[in-house]
């Protein structure tokens, strides 16, 4: 395992039955540093974080937490890692301080010691004042960072952090973010999953695009944009019309192509200097909607992929829903 590797992932592969969830997965994280896996919903994002938690048998390959094997030494690797997963684990009817005080105990602490991360979390977290309320009566946010909070009281040398701002307001969002910012400035390395772009690219240092178990590629943010020459342009007109404006702009030299039976895509080096010639090659056309978009990491998933990330299955309504329900 390499020096600077906090987590060593090689050919981690998870089935079940003839789905294959995740698919020879490998990637380091060195220590220190926020490592997203970015990814639409069933991309194997929570199958990954399940399986390097321990939680999981993986059916090939392995990983390593500071030197400990997932598969060989799990009680090693759960001493030293911290889990948030998706839903919600916090008992609606004790209070924040029970929560974390006896997740406190479950990691064998001894009261006093218990009492004194128990603390510390909750402060850390910007909970103390809430600490005698029950749990039912906190925020979506404050419940998220709760959770956080009882991942803490081991003092983890690796968080995995699956989807933490989901169904978060922005304001809530935003607040967790600097939070797992300072988590990363006390020198934790953590593991975010996350479907949100704006997420993946304001926390994290490297981050894997992974898409039907599979890593399509791994960089740093500036790096994968950087894979992204010039501007997109995107278009959608009357269904009928998509094929042969298509046919107008290749005719005048366009790198223009169908997204669908209603949508095109043109790329372009400089949007500003080509918009003229475009608009009134468009003239009579029924233009539905134009969009310029600059080099990001939706434009990265696109070109990689050939689909969107936040398709019709890359948002669970059901669990978000629930969800909800719980967080009132």
């Amino acid at each position: 395992m390499p020096d600077n590797c906090a987590v060593e992932v090689m050919g981690l592969t998870k089935r079940f039955g003839d789905l294959v969830a995740v698919d020879k997965v490998s990637f380091c994280i060195p220590k220190g540093i926020v490592f997203s896996l970015l990814g639409p919903n069933g991309a194997g994002k929570t199958t990954t974080i399940n399986m390097l938690s321990t939680l999981l048998k993986p059916t090939g390959g392995d990983a390593y937490i500071h030197g400990y094997s997932i598969i060989r030494d799990r009680g090693e690797v759960r001493q030293i890692i911290g889990l948030v997963p998706q839903d919600l684990t916090a008992d609606d009817e004790l209070t924040g301080w029970e929560n974390v005080y006896i997740q406190a105990k479950l990691y064998g602490l001894p009261s006093g010691k218990a009492e004194e991360k128990t603390e510390e979390a909750l402060r850390f977290m910007e909970l103390w004042d809430h600490r005698k309320r029950r749990v039912s009566t906190y925020s979506g946010g404050m419940r998220r960072r709760l959770e956080i909070a009882m991942s803490l009281v081991n003092e983890p040398r690796v968080m995995f952090l699956d989807e933490p701002t989901l169904g978060l307001d922005v304001h809530s969002r935003r607040h967790l973010w600097g939070l797992i910012e300072r988590l990363k400035e006390q020198g934790t390395t953590i593991l975010l999953t996350t479907h949100y772009m704006e997420e993946a690219e304001y926390l994290a240092d490297r981050i894997a695009i992974i898409d039907h178990g599979k890593i399509v590629v791994e960089d740093t943010p500036d790096g994968l944009k950087a894979r992204i020459k010039g501007d997109r342009i995107y278009l959608r007109l009357g269904e009928e019309e998509a094929v042969s404006v298509v046919k107008a702009l290749t005719e005048k030299g366009f790198n223009a192509s169908l997204r669908n039976s209603d949508s095109i895509i043109v790329k372009v080096e400089r949007s500003e200097e080509i918009l003229p010639e475009l608009i009134s090659i468009l003239q009579g056309r029924k233009l539905l909607e134009i969009r310029v978009v600059k080099p990001n990491l939706e434009e990265v998933f696109i070109e990689l992929t050939g689909r969107g990330l936040r398709g019709e299955e890359s948002f669970d309504s059901f669990k978000y829903r629930v969800m909800r329900r719980r967080m009132r």
